[in-house]
């Protein structure tokens, strides 16, 4: 179950806080009708290392971005809020730039000097919050029968980046 624009429909933006702080116990099943909370069976009061995120990440079509629901953009402002408030990172990878960009399209290394993706991601960035340095722009794989080198490079840049993210917020947990 993912956020939905909707106030009662979707994940609640607290069981998805909780998730990422390691609140949330295996097993737990995300209810739409109200959010676990520190009395219920399922919370974790004392959650490990091993149970919390040390970086969030937000997967967001970028063919799409600008119609968003202003009601979805509230709650990932909350979530982005709260979790900065913790300190840990968050990044967007924004899927689907090929679809946004017709040169883009026929170039996917044209993906950081094309003025319509950073377009799409300076709106990102100030709609969310999250700053233009941790937004990651990527191209799907869906019509292609075999891997694409100019893919791959793109997907596994975020993935480094997200995982240096990560390792640095957890050397700081380390040392608090």
């Amino acid at each position: 179950m993912g956020l939905e624009p909707a106030a009662f429909k979707g994940s609640h933006t607290e069981d998805i806080i909780s998730a990422v702080f390691g609140h949330l116990k295996d097993g737990y099943k995300f209810n739409e009708e109200e959010p676990l909370n520190f009395k219920d069976q399922q919370f974790n009061q004392n959650p490990n290392l091993s149970d919390q995120c040390f970086c969030l990440v937000y997967v967001l079509p970028a063919d799409v971005f600008q119609y968003t629901d202003d009601r979805l953009i509230e709650k990932l402002k909350i979530i982005r809020k709260r979790i900065s408030d913790k300190g840990i990172p968050q990044v967007v990878v924004m899927t689907k730039m090929d679809e946004a960009c017709p040169l883009v399209n026929k170039d996917l290394r044209k993906m950081y000097t094309s003025k319509k993706i950073k377009e799409k991601m300076e709106l990102c960035s100030a709609k969310l919050g999250v700053p233009l340095t941790n937004i990651f722009p990527v191209k799907n794989y869906h019509n292609e029968i075999d891997t694409d080198d100019d893919i791959d490079v793109l997907l596994l840049k975020a993935l480094e980046q997200i995982v240096q993210l990560a390792d640095d917020r957890l050397e700081i947990c380390l040392t608090e």
